[in-house]
């Protein structure tokens, strides 16, 4: 089969696309043909040696997968050879076939396409987790996503109008805010041109937002936490802006703030059971129209460099995707 190497620290142009021998699932494994694979800002840490996670060389990145169950291992009961399923891997998912957890492995909706499928559980599954478990997001707060044309953002700004929160998003640029808006932002901002405190100010009448969900950190933290209302909590899901802010404490206390750490992959360990709640949640959701994800990039495995470029040059919205021709 197909798969995408790497073979040493480095960045994307590192990687090299070889030909090796397919992976058979142990016990309580499934082997998923690959359809797509999700590309995220982890793969790129993963290769740099800089993610939390690092596998044995060679190994092929890849932390989510759509395709079609091609074999189990023994004692898996939940799927079965023929079917279409999403998979959260722990490396693995830039192939042609790859192998998870039984636990780590969700039958998708018939309406569902997979290319669709393999940008759908880090993204939504973060954006649901966040604003569900963490912060308890209640209909008619105010919820500020920062970068909300990304694929996390984007998410949570359609999340957040399911669950009937008023969504104000932050991007950077008219084009990526129109995309932000199509998904459903009721207010927009752009970081690039605007002031995001006096925005928030001026919007919500002195009153500031309820829930901030940030992956990107940064300058745009420190106007969300001066602009969060009395209670409001601060969700802190990524660095993707570069720069770790620091919280000053004083803030948290005055303002009565929680300040909360997101790091959704962990429930996989700690709480899975909760991942296959929160799937069914979402995928009703989906089926209602309430969600409709969005894929940018769609590129040959053999263009994993230029697919990852795209992310980190913020060049895409919502997902950048891998296809494999089969599916």
């Amino acid at each position: 089969m197909r798969a995408v190497l790497c073979q040493e620290w480095g960045g994307p142009e590192n990687l090299s696309l070889d030909e090796v021998a397919p992976p058979a699932p142990g016990p309580g494994e499934v082997a998923v043909a690959v359809a797509a694979a999700g590309v995220n800002f982890a793969d790129t840490l993963m290769i740099a040696g800089k993610y939390q996670e690092k596998p044995p060389f060679p190994f092929s990145p890849g932390l989510e997968v759509a395709g079609t169950v091609s074999a189990v291992g023994a004692g898996v009961t939940a799927v079965a050879p023929g079917d279409r399923v999403l998979a959260l891997t722990d490396a693995g998912g830039y192939a042609e076939v790859a192998v998870a957890r039984e636990s780590d492995v969700f039958p998708i909706p018939d309406a569902m396409d997979f290319e669709t499928a393999a940008g759908f559980p880090i993204t939504y599954g973060t954006g649901h987790g966040a604003l569900v478990w963490c912060a308890g997001l209640q209909p008619g707060e105010i919820l500020l996503v920062h970068g909300a044309a990304g694929g996390v953002g984007l998410a949570a700004v359609e999340i957040g109008k399911a669950m009937g929160a008023t969504v104000i998003a932050t991007a950077g640029g008219a084009d990526k805010l129109a995309v932000a808006e199509a998904h459903g932002a009721d207010h927009l901002i752009d970081y690039k041109t605007q002031d995001v405190r006096a925005e928030i100010k001026d919007y919500t009448s002195g009153h500031g937002v309820d829930v901030v969900f940030d992956p990107v950190g940064g300058d745009v933290f420190d106007a969300s936490l001066r602009s969060i209302a009395w209670g409001g909590r601060l969700l802190v899901i990524g660095f993707a802006g570069g720069h770790v802010p620091q919280i000053p404490a004083n803030v948290l206390l005055v303002k009565h703030v929680s300040a909360i750490g997101v790091y959704w992959g962990s429930y996989r360990k700690h709480q899975p059971a909760r991942l296959r709640e929160a799937f069914a949640d979402l995928f009703t959701w989906f089926e209602a129209g309430r969600l409709q994800p969005h894929v940018s990039h769609r590129l040959d495995l053999s263009q994993a460099a230029e697919a990852m470029t795209l992310l980190t040059s913020r060049k895409s919205t919502g997902k950048v995707v891998l296809t494999t021709g089969s599916g």
